[in-house]
């Protein structure tokens, strides 16, 4: 179909917060540490499907996000759920999830 679905669980804090990113991750038991060069700041990342069905979305089930962001990891968890599905696959999931991408972060109406 042209195009490729790829998600991503990415928690950001200052350089200076880098034990404990590493202490989420040994307690999470998934992820890796990405820095960028441009300024001070590091990411906890995760990229495999099976690491967010089964790490992520349970911890964030048991401690909840408050605020805004909680709108946007409930479309998060919609994408990771239509990609555990195959639904990423087909047009009509594909669309789906272009659709929920595009309300996310910045494209969030304020209500």
């Amino acid at each position: 179909m042209g195009s490729q679905v790829y998600l991503r669980f990415r928690l950001s804090q200052h350089n200076r917060d880098i034990e404990l990113m590493k202490l989420l991750i040994k307690y999470l038991g998934v992820g890796r540490i990405e820095t960028t060069f441009r300024d001070s700041t590091i990411y906890l990342v995760v990229g495999r499907l099976p690491d967010f069905t089964q790490q992520i979305i349970p911890f964030f089930n048991k401690y909840p996000i408050l605020g805004t962001k909680s709108l946007d990891y409930l479309d998060w968890c919609k994408v990771a759920n239509l990609m555990n599905l195959g639904s990423h696959l087909t047009k009509e999931g594909l669309e789906e999830i272009r659709q929920i991408k595009s309300g996310m972060n910045t494209g969030r109406h304020k209500e």
